[in-house]
C-alpha cells in the first residue's frame, strides 16, 4: 500500500503550462494532481466536489481571475491553501492577492526545487515567497519616490529578538532555518513569530512580510 499523497488542483489558463507543472508535480513523492481548471469559475465548479490539500492558482485569467476566486474559495473553504504560480512582477497584484488570503507565492520560470520547497511550505501552514519576487517588491518599495511608512514607535515596539527574526522570515528564511541560524528552536521561533503576528495586527506570515515591508520596521537589502 503506497504513502498517502497530497491532492493538488492546478488553476491556469494555458493548458501546455497546466500539462508541464503536472508532470513535474506527479513525479514528487508526496504530492498528485487530482484536478485542472482553466479559470477561476471552473475552479469553484470543481471544488465543490473535489477535495484538495494545495491550490495553484495563476493571477490573469478569463472569465474570473485568480484574486475573486480566491476571495471565494477562502470565504467558503476557510481552511483551503493556495500557493499563487505567476509570471506578474506587478507589486499591488500580491496585495490583493494576500489580502484575498494566499498563503505563498513562486514564478512561473521557478525551477523543480523551489516549485516542491513552495508547495512544501505552504502544505505544512508556512508561507513562501520566492526570492526573485521578493527581491522585485523590495526594490519597489525602496524606490526613490516611494513613500514608505513609518509606524510610530508605541504601535510596533518590537524586542531585540523579535526584530532579529522579522527580519529573517523578510528574507525568506522558514522557521526551521531561522531556528538554525540563531541557535533556538523551533517552538521559539514560532512563539516569537505569533508574538509579531499579535501586535502588528495581521492575519499570518505573509501579510508580516508585507506590513513589515510597506511600514519600514526592517531594512532588508534586495
Amino acid at each position: 500500500m503506497g504513502t498517502k499523497k497530497y491532492k493538488v488542483i492546478l488553476v491556469d489558463d494555458h493548458k501546455l503550462f497546466r500539462d508541464g507543472l503536472k508532470f513535474v508535480i506527479n513525479q514528487m513523492d508526496d504530492f498528485e494532481v487530482v484536478a485542472e481548471a482553466s479559470n477561476g469559475l471552473e475552479f469553484l465548479r470543481i471544488i465543490e466536489e473535489q477535495s484538495a490539500d494545495l491550490v495553484l492558482m495563476d493571477i490573469s485569467m478569463p472569465e474570473l481571475d485568480g484574486i475573486q476566486a480566491t476571495k471565494i474559495a477562502t470565504e467558503k473553504y476557510p481552511g483551503i491553501k493556495i500557493l499563487v504560480i505567476s509570471m506578474f512582477c506587478d507589486e499591488e497584484y500580491y496585495y490583493q492577492m494576500i489580502q484575498a488570503g494566499v498563503m505563498g507565492f513562486v514564478l512561473k520560470e521557478s525551477g523543480k526545487n523551489e516549485l516542491e520547497s513552495a508547495i512544501t511550505s505552504v502544505i505544512n501552514g508556512e508561507s513562501y515567497f520566492s526570492q526573485k519576487l521578493l527581491r522585485d517588491i523590495i526594490i519597489n518599495i525602496q524606490a526613490p519616490g516611494k513613500t514608505r511608512k513609518i509606524q510610530p514607535e508605541s504601535e510596533t515596539k518590537l524586542t531585540r529578538r523579535e526584530k532579529e527574526i522579522l527580519k529573517l522570515i523578510c528574507e525568506g528564511y522558514s522557521n526551521a532555518q531561522i531556528a538554525d541560524k540563531l541557535f533556538i528552536s523551533i517552538r521559539t521561533v514560532e512563539g516569537h513569530k505569533s508574538n509579531l503576528i499579535n501586535k502588528t495586527g495581521v492575519k499570518n506570515t505573509i501579510n508580516l512580510v508585507m506590513y513589515a515591508l510597506r511600514n519600514n520596521l526592517v531594512e532588508v537589502q534586495a
